[in-house]
């Protein structure tokens, strides 16, 4: 179906302006700023008869989110999320496209793996999707053989991560960054510190001397463990001359290992953030408990605010979420060990980003949108330009309510924001053009489509 988007605030490079955005065969095929439309008809764009007109009158239109960092869990952990219900959650909240990580059961570690991911969400997803092709050890081959055009980037684990995902022989270090086709997405702590702390702990709480919470995380994956490891990152990549993106900055050290004095195209070097770091800190865990655990773990407050500045002068350039979901069971046990690590967060991101002090809308596009689209190369999305993919979201910025486990679209059926008062709501999603999301409804006969990468 064709659409007219009439009389919205679009939201592109920085800019708000009010104007008319026509949708055709999936493709934004015109945007008129109403400065500029005159007297013609409204119905009228490029010589096209729009087919449903939505008014969006006092209402925000934006690129469609590109979330560059989920775990939707399929397969093989689908008790969890799969991709089905992690996708309906994604569009509830703008999310257009996302990029899956490989550490499911089995882990995406081959090209033959890879692909039948693919297949799963040609068939399931209702928003766009790549996945990452994981690292090990010894599969360099498979890694040095991806299709660059169809396949978000690598996905390194230079800390805790399950089964043999754990990348820390020298040698096939070295040669991934030195050879590495695409971008590599690296998660970033130091496996021997967190070893040594978790040791220490469990010692204590043996000999009684010590229950351990969730307050005792950051103690246990600490600052110092992320800022080695990705100081150690930073190096292999200026040293090789390799693309890295580090995933999850959660420290204020961490910061002065990336450049905001030169443009985002220029960067080989990037970095990312997710809402939990710029909304909470360990101040959270006394109320919150493990609700928030998560890795790398929420610091301190002075972490906050460093990486709150650091989103508004460049130093990090995109927000995903880590979107991680478990169900309560795994998550609220007794015990510190055994609870897990991760939790829902992809239908709540643009509410909490637009919550953090100093965000504007603008600036939430700049971060989720444009951002993530110039960043992987992804062909024509991100922005609200004529010929582009027509992924867009209409965001309703007078809205205020409380984020609630009752409308928690993940499968787990919890969000760890439950009770947080927000000011937004997203109203419409659409995805290639298809209306998939309306006002608490989605539309499920439409399917994403798989993206396709410029570099």
């Amino acid at each position: 179906m064709d659409y007219l988007i009439k009389n919205a605030k679009a939201v592109d490079e920085g800019q708000i302006f009010e104007a008319d955005v026509y949708i055709n065969d999936g493709i934004i095929s015109d945007m008129v700023r109403l400065a500029d439309r005159g007297p013609a008809s409204p119905m009228s764009g490029n010589g096209r008869q729009a087919a449903e007109v939505i008014d969006a009158k006092g209402k925000y239109l934006i690129p469609g989110i590109i979330d560059e960092h989920v775990h939707f869990r399929e397969p093989g952990l689908t008790h969890k999320a799969d991709i089905s219900t992690e996708s309906r959650a994604a569009v509830a909240g703008g999310v257009t496209s996302f990029m899956d990580m490989p550490n499911t059961m089995p882990q995406t570690t081959t090209r033959q793996l890879l692909e039948e991911k693919f297949a799963l969400a040609s068939q399931e997803s209702l928003a766009n999707y790549s996945f990452y092709l994981g690292a090990t050890n010894d599969n360099m081959a498979e890694l040095l053989s991806i299709d660059t055009s169809r396949v978000c980037g690598i996905k390194l684990f230079m800390g805790s991560s399950t089964g043999n995902m754990l990348v820390d022989d020298g040698d096939a270090l070295e040669t991934l960054f030195r050879e590495a086709p695409c971008l590599i997405a690296a998660h970033c702590e130091d496996e021997a510190i967190i070893r040594r702390n978790t040791e220490r702990l469990r010692a204590m709480a043996d000999a009684g001397s010590i229950v351990p919470d969730a307050t005792v995380h950051p103690d246990v994956r600490t600052a110092d463990a992320c800022f080695r490891s990705t100081a150690r990152a930073v190096e292999l990549a200026a040293s090789t001359g390799a693309r890295l993106h580090v995933m999850h900055i959660s420290t204020a050290a961490e910061l002065r290992l990336f450049r905001n004095d030169i443009p985002l195209e220029e960067k080989r070097i990037t970095a990312e953030t997710c809402p939990h770091y710029l909304r909470l800190d360990s101040g959270h865990y006394e109320k919150m408990g493990y609700a928030i655990k998560c890795n790398p773990a929420i610091k301190s407050s002075d972490d906050r605010v460093a990486l709150v500045e650091a989103v508004h002068d460049g130093h990090i350039d995109t927000i995903g979420t880590d979107h991680a979901p478990h169900l309560k069971e795994e998550k609220f046990t007794d015990s510190y060990f055994t609870a897990k690590s991760g939790f829902p967060s992809i239908q709540h991101s643009a509410d909490i980003v637009l919550s953090v002090p100093g965000m504007t809308i603008a600036e939430m596009v700049r971060l989720m949108c444009h951002n993530p689209a110039l960043l992987y190369g992804i062909d024509r999305r991100g922005f609200i330009r004529k010929g582009y993919h027509a992924d867009l979201a209409i965001v309703d910025l007078d809205s205020p309510g409380r984020i609630s486990n009752e409308t928690e679209f993940s499968k787990c059926g919890w969000t760890p924001y439950d009770g947080f008062e927000i000011r937004s709501r997203v109203t419409h999603t659409f995805v290639n053009g298809n209306l998939v999301y309306e006002n608490g409804e989605f539309h499920d006969g439409y399917r994403g489509e798989r993206l396709i990468f410029n570099r």
